[in-house]
């Protein structure tokens, strides 16, 4: 296969190539490395610095006879969605839609989307199925469900075989607590400096924390199976930020206590995916406990 990887420089994306190129595949990296980095790039993949919403997409289309793409560039941040929606919505819907375009008019036969539990909002109940109603809390929520239809009617319209995920809450080896950080970075990167985390609220919020490879892994499977469908991808389980900062504090030489804040604006109260669809349709299941993968990452941010 012939993949292309957007956003493949940056967290999720480059452990995504590097299973590929371990596999054998192709591989086509698209990054305008705005929250990617060179440093995480595989040097065994053809790279264009460039972003998904530029015409010059078309032309790495063109030229490498791309079969196959895993789409994971985006503007991931919340907070920043609500400061600036417009450009939230341009790099996720627009960018996606010039995607799509591209792939429609280079015969590709598949894509591989990676959408978010945010398009969710507050949960009616938990664990939440694909079934849940959607109702985002964010700009940043919306522009991620937004790309879900255009995907769904260019499939319908151009025979465009897709696999759509909604990711739970990654971590992981290479996710920057300083750029595109989710807060197992920013709390193991504040706690090996022996700095005290910072919680939003009283700390009992919950999420679903998914270690990355555990997302590689989905999206390898996608490549053969799971041809037009949308599932969840998930550990099926809840932790707190509580329980984040006192796993740390287990695993690292010292203890240090939280500083608490005020909560912010568009931040989940709970929330854990359902994850018998993926198993289902694709026989993905997590191999990560929550646990496990924490020691694997602090490890990893020790070195």
């Amino acid at each position: 296969m012939k993949v292309l990887v957007t956003g493949g420089a940056g967290f999720i994306g480059s452990n995504i190539v590097d299973a590929l190129v371990e596999k054998g595949h192709k591989v086509i990296v698209v990054d305008n490395l705005s929250s990617g980095k060179k440093e995480n790039l595989n040097d065994q993949v053809e790279f264009y610095q460039l972003d998904i919403r530029e015409q010059k997409l078309a032309e790495v289309f063109e030229k490498n006879e791309i079969t196959h793409v895993i789409h994971h560039a985006a503007q991931i941040d919340v907070q920043h969605s609500i400061k600036d929606p417009l450009y939230d919505a341009q790099n996720n819907i627009l960018g996606t839609i010039n995607l799509l375009e591209c792939c429609r008019n280079n015969n590709v036969q598949k894509i591989i989307y990676a959408s978010s539990a945010a398009v969710y909002g507050e949960p009616n109940y938990l664990p939440i199925d694909e079934e849940h109603p959607i109702k985002a809390m964010s700009p940043y929520g919306i522009s991620k469900h937004t790309p879900e239809h255009y995907i769904k009617m260019y499939s319908e319209l151009y025979d465009l075989k897709y696999t759509i995920f909604r990711y739970a809450n990654i971590y992981g080896p290479r996710q920057d607590p300083k750029g595109e950080g989710g807060v197992v970075s920013i709390f193991v990167d504040q706690m090996l400096a022996e700095e005290r985390p910072i919680i939003f609220g009283d700390g009992k919020q919950t999420r679903d924390f998914i270690h990355v490879f555990d997302i590689v892994k989905a999206n390898l499977m996608a490549l053969k199976q799971g041809d037009n469908v949308l599932v969840n991808i998930s550990t099926e389980s809840r932790d707190s930020v509580k329980d984040l900062v006192a796993y740390l504090n287990q695993i690292l030489p010292y203890k240090l206590d939280a500083i608490y804040e005020e909560v912010r604006q568009g931040d989940i109260r709970h929330s854990s995916l359902a994850n018998r669809k993926a198993e289902e349709l694709l026989g993905w299941t997590p191999d990560y406990d929550f646990r496990a993968g924490l020691e694997q990452t602090v490890e990893y941010y020790s070195k």
